[in-house]
């Protein structure tokens, strides 16, 4: 165990006495120090959104959130989604999507800039298309990012370059029609 206060590390790394040797993950406890913070008034859909979000981007990996709501008594939630990303593109889409779930994951060699020295880079990607739902979201390093960044910007340009190629190449465009732009895709990515 570890314990924490005001930032600093208190008593050191211990070992508790109840583990057992095939006690795996985590436990975190959090108690806001008034001494601290000013307004401990943090809303309980913080927390199970952020538990939520870490659920759908580490597959399999249980997150357990268990609120006081009274002395003793706890309201618990479950996050898990045991196929990550995928089971959440199928929970938000529903059963009425036109395709189904897509998975695709690669890994590569990459840098952030030109300086910087090159490291592994791991995308995965699910997504179906939905006359139903739109629906775009982005994680880079398990955290959602609620703007899209250089992911949103790569996800634009992989879609209109794959789909277009492909009615190209299959003679779909019709004469004298525009190419394919991303406002197309979208409107039924789910």
């Amino acid at each position: 165990t570890l314990h924490f206060e005001r930032g600093e590390n208190v008593g050191g790394l211990k070992k508790e006495p109840y583990a057992k040797k095939k006690d795996t993950g985590s436990v975190i406890r959090w108690k806001p120090d008034l001494k601290v913070f000013t307004d401990i008034a943090v809303p309980v859909e913080y927390y199970t959104d952020t538990l939520r979000r870490q659920a759908i981007v580490n597959a399999g990996v249980k997150f357990i959130f268990k609120n006081e709501v009274a002395p003793k008594k706890f309201e618990t939630t479950v996050f898990c989604y045991e196929n990550g990303i995928t089971d959440y593109v199928k929970e938000i889409a529903g059963e009425q999507s036109l395709t189904a779930v897509q998975y695709w994951e690669t890994e590569q060699r990459g840098r952030d800039r030109k300086d910087k020295d090159e490291y592994k880079v791991k995308l995965s990607v699910a997504f179906c298309f939905s006359n139903r739902v739109k629906f775009l979201e982005y994680y880079h390093n398990s955290s959602h990012l609620e703007y899209g960044g250089s992911p949103a910007k790569a996800v634009k340009q992989a879609f209109v370059s794959k789909i277009d190629g492909y009615l190209k190449q299959t003679g779909k465009y019709l004469k004298n029609e525009s190419k394919i732009t991303f406002q197309d895709v979208e409107d039924c990515l789910g």
